[in-house]
Formats: C-alpha cells, sequence, structure tokens
C-alpha cells in the first residue's frame, strides 16, 4: 500500500504521541491536532486517506466534528472513531452520521494499524476510476482528461488539480489544500500554484465556449458546469 496521510485528532497527548509513533514507523505522514476544532479546521482545508478521531475531546464532541466533516469536507474522507463508549448507542449514532469505523480503547496498536490499511483500501476500491463533472471526464487510472471528448493536454500537476477540483466539485477547494496536496509540506517559494492554474484555464477553458474554472475570492477554486453557473 503506497504511504497514507493520515490525520489524528486525539487530545491526550501522550496516547497521540505513542498512535503517531506506531503510525509512523509504517511510513504514513501524520498531521496532528489536539482539539476538535482544530482537527475540523485541518479537515476542511486539506485531503487525508483517513482520520482517527477519538470521540472524547474536551472542546468539542468527536461524534460533532465527524458530523461536520462529512457534511463540509470537500472529498469524502473515511474516519475511523476511537472511544472509550462501547455502548451500542454511541456506535449507532456514529455509523448513523458518517463514521466508517470504530475502535474501542484500550485496543493494541496493531489493530490500529490493520483496521487503518483495511479502511484505506476499501476506500481506494470504492473510489471511481472515471470522474465526470458536465462535459468534462477524468479517468484517473490513465490520468486522462477530455472535455466534450477532445482530449486535454495537461501536464502531471495540471492533471492532479484537475481531479482534486474534479472530486469535490461544486464545492471549492482552499489554495492551501492544493498547495499541500501537489508539494506537501515543502511548497515552493514562488506562487507556483497561480502559474499552474493559469496554464489548466489555457486547456481547460480557453478551447470552450464555457469556463468551468471559477476562481472564489479569499478562498481557492471551484469546479462548476456552465449549466450550474447560469441557475
Amino acid at each position: 500500500m503506497r504511504s497514507l496521510k493520515i490525520l489524528l485528532i486525539e487530545d491526550n497527548p501522550t496516547i497521540a504521541r505513542q498512535l503517531a509513533e506506531f503510525l509512523h514507523a509504517e511510513g504514513w505522514q501524520i498531521d496532528y491536532a489536539h482539539r476538535g476544532r482544530q482537527g475540523l479546521q485541518l479537515a476542511l482545508e486539506q485531503i487525508f486517506d483517513l482520520i482517527i478521531l477519538d470521540l472524547g475531546l474536551p472542546d468539542m464532541d468527536g461524534l460533532d466534528v465527524c458530523e461536520k466533516i462529512k457534511a463540509q469536507a470537500p472529498v469524502n474522507m473515511p474516519i475511523l472513531m476511537l472511544t472509550a463508549r462501547d455502548a451500542l448507542a454511541d456506535k449507532e449514532r456514529g455509523f448513523g452520521i458518517g463514521a466508517d469505523d470504530y475502535l474501542c480503547k484500550p485496543f493494541e496498536p496493531r489493530e490500529l494499524i490493520l483496521r487503518c490499511r483495511a479502511l484505506a483500501r476499501r476506500h481506494q476500491l470504492h473510489t471511481s476510476e472515471e470522474i465526470k463533472v458536465g462535459d468534462l471526464q477524468i479517468n484517473q487510472r490513465q490520468q486522462t482528461a477530455y472535455r466534450d471528448k477532445q482530449p486535454l493536454p495537461l501536464t502531471t500537476i495540471g492533471f492532479r488539480i484537475l481531479t482534486m477540483l474534479a472530486q469535490a466539485s461544486p464545492a471549492p477547494v482552499s489554495r492551501s489544500a492544493i498547495i499541500h496536496h501537489i508539494w506537501g509540506d515543502e511548497p515552493p517559494e514562488t506562487d507556483a500554484l497561480k502559474s499552474h492554474i493559469y496554464s489548466l484555464r489555457q486547456t481547460l477553458d480557453k478551447p470552450f465556449q464555457a469556463p468551468m474554472l471559477k476562481t472564489i475570492t479569499n478562498l481557492g477554486y471551484q469546479l462548476e458546469t456552465p449549466n450550474a453557473r447560469n441557475q
């Protein structure tokens, strides 16, 4: 399995440090939030392969965090809930608002690794390789894109940006989320994203009658169909 990017939301620093060590040992990249609101903000700004979410957070109930992530995040990200609550009613509510799996404390670290692998693999299998937005069609496996049945000659980065926007459409994606998705924790010093967006517009929009790529002031970018814009 490829390296996973995981968001860990856990208020106990000792537990968080231990979990991060086990996850890092698998070669996975870990972002950490010690409060619910902080974790929610990260989940709405970035794209993660998996979110590990503690249910008992001091500032915001983990179930509320889960519900807001599922409702507001630009793409669907699997959520593994960590909880000391083993009551069926709590699990029922969690699954009802979108939690993908539960792991009750205390647990063996190896079980956490196995569940992370299973969730990420399941999510990848359920993610369609074909994405359609209006007359735009993207094949993620073949890394090809067509608009109105015409091939789009995209760069590698342009294809990744377009795919990210298409997965989130019609929701906008923030500049920070795109930058982190493309360059990780080492973004270029210059405003390279602006240059890639310009090139993407030249390929995606210029040859066609109606544009699809929209700039959202003070936020980022949005991919929408011309019909949606006119409604």
